[in-house]
């Protein structure tokens, strides 16, 4: 029998695609924010915990034994900024190990971009835009929805989000469906928010509306900064549409020693729970040393901005060969 040869996602989705990512260079051009590209094969990776990530090794006299496939280009944007480039967005494809389902895609594509000079809440305002600007004569989106990640969790689960209790914790994944929780996430708050979070919360945020969610707990944000009013928090916001998490924003951390503190600390983490060894972007850290701008930066999942778009139900209706195709 032959293998099907044939795209998952239709012609009119491919065209919607082309079309959106058009538009999307129309967006930025308009606000004078400079298109870049930057490598997918690199020395170093991210060392987030939640990640994995894919390794090539190339065997090319001069290089290192080992490269990797990037899981984001922030760190290489971030060079950029560094080097003066001013305002940058890319739409780059990005590769993560182990994710595989119905939002998911070992490879996929993603739109980022920063923003010199902006703080928070003006990147915010400027994705509701971008998003309306897409919606707009596609799909009815109501006014866009700002709250904090502590007032939601609270509201949806009862739960503190900022002060981390063992025994509440337990006790509400005991009496709402999910008891694995208490062996999952042990006593580890990150995972505990996670967890609950992506159960109980998520699913509710953004019916037929633009969700923003901002002031994650510090304990989940290693490339953000503190809130300056608050150390518990960082000031980071997530992107919601009918429950599907569209994107992630920071103000960008720029204090190298900081952020090599912050790195040091997940790869001990990565240590502990058996995953695979990360390696420092000390070029990353040398840019931070050298002085990153002042900025905010989002990166937006378009293969999941797609589905929301189209009513599609599987990432696999929007790319035209995922992996169980390629």
């Amino acid at each position: 029998m032959q293998s099907e040869w044939r795209p998952t996602c239709t012609h009119e989705l491919l065209h919607l695609r082309a079309t959106l990512l058009a538009e999307i260079r129309a967006f930025f051009a308009g606000k004078g924010v400079l298109e870049v590209e930057t490598p997918l094969l690199c020395s170093a990776i991210g060392t987030d915990p939640q990640l994995d990530f894919f390794t090539s090794q190339p065997q090319i006299a001069g290089l290192p034994e080992q490269l990797y496939w990037q899981t984001s280009p922030e760190f290489a944007m971030k060079r950029l900024l560094a080097a003066g480039s001013g305002s940058i967005y890319q739409v780059s494809k990005a590769f993560r190990k182990g994710e595989s389902g119905r939002f998911h895609n070992p490879e996929f594509t993603l739109l980022e971009w920063y923003r010199v000079g902006f703080q928070l809440p003006e990147l915010m305002a400027e994705a509701a835009e971008l998003i309306t600007t897409l919606f707009q004569g596609r799909q009815a989106l109501q006014t866009s929805q700002w709250v904090s990640y502590a007032d939601i969790f609270k509201q949806s689960t009862g739960l503190d989000a900022l002060n981390f209790s063992h025994p509440q914790y337990c006790g509400y994944a005991h009496n709402n469906g999910l008891p694995e929780a208490m062996d999952l996430c042990g006593d580890n708050h990150a995972l505990w928010l996670d967890m609950l979070f992506s159960h109980k919360v998520q699913p509710l945020l953004g019916r037929s509306s633009l969700c923003l969610v901002y002031g994650y707990p510090a304990c989940q944000s290693s490339l953000a900064r503190l809130n300056a009013d608050n150390p518990q928090i960082t000031d980071r916001f997530e992107l919601f549409i009918d429950g599907v998490e569209l994107g992630n924003g920071y103000y960008e951390l720029a204090n190298a020693c900081e952020q090599d503190r912050r790195f040091s600390h997940e790869l001990k983490l990565r240590q502990q729970s058996g995953q695979p060894a990360a390696t420092k972007d000390t070029r990353l850290l040398a840019a931070l040393e050298s002085g990153l701008p002042d900025c905010s930066g989002l990166a937006i999942g378009i293969d999941r901005l797609l589905m929301v778009l189209s009513g599609s139900a599987h990432i696999n209706q929007v790319i035209a060969f995922p992996i169980s195709n390629a």
